[in-house]
């Protein structure tokens, strides 16, 4: 009688344990996307002046301006797209803020025990000449844009270049982003903006 009393407990301590654990291991999903990502275009050009270039008219002045901006190319940290309407610059400010991005995702989806992915960059310098390509083929393509500056770029959150052989759910990977995003926007590290048509988030160094 007492072993099976004993035998008993064990199994109860054990049940709990293992429900504790599935709890505990459950995955979250971020909610409310725009609410919290809803920073308007007014303070992301009040940033991007802030800290940008000026305006440039097409691609090769940028090429003349080393050190005020650099050129950002895929790595093992993001991807970057093929790039139809702007181009691949950035002013190491915000550089070094993408890089804080990727880095952070990568680590955050390890601590969840998610499978490596990278982020995607759709979007970074958009020169006056490309802006106007843009607008015509675009009519909701603004005139007054960040990315004029060199200090905002666009981060795919339903695409993403898989470093694994295994797989997770996009949905998944866009809720680690987002709450990586949030973090660095809490810490005043940047201005976020869901952007649900375009598929991506817009984002400005601060």
């Amino acid at each position: 009688m007492q072993y099976l009393k004993l035998f008993l407990v064990f199994i109860l301590l054990f049940s709990a344990g293992c429900e504790g654990r599935q709890k505990a291991g459950r995955f979250v999903y971020f909610r409310n996307y725009s609410r919290t990502f809803n920073d308007l275009n007014d303070r992301h050009l009040k940033a991007a002046r802030q800290w940008g270039i000026e305006p440039v008219s097409a691609a090769e002045v940028l090429k003349r301006r080393p050190g005020k901006v650099e050129e950002i190319k895929s790595c093992r940290l993001y991807a970057v797209d093929p790039l139809t309407h702007s181009q691949p610059y950035l002013v190491p400010r915000a550089a070094t803020l993408l890089r804080t991005i990727a880095a952070n995702f990568k680590d955050s989806l390890s601590s969840k025990g998610l499978p490596s992915y990278s982020i995607i960059v759709t979007s970074v310098l958009r020169t006056n000449e490309s802006l106007k390509k843009l607008r015509r083929r675009n009519l909701n393509a603004s005139a007054n844009s960040a990315h004029l500056f060199g200090t905002t770029f666009d981060i795919a959150y339903a695409r993403f270049k898989k470093s694994a052989f295994r797989e997770t759910e996009t949905d998944k990977l866009k809720s680690v982003l987002a709450e990586v995003l949030r973090d660095l926007r809490n810490e005043k590290r940047c201005y976020v903006r869901y952007e649900y048509k375009q598929g991506c988030f817009h984002i400005t160094v601060r």
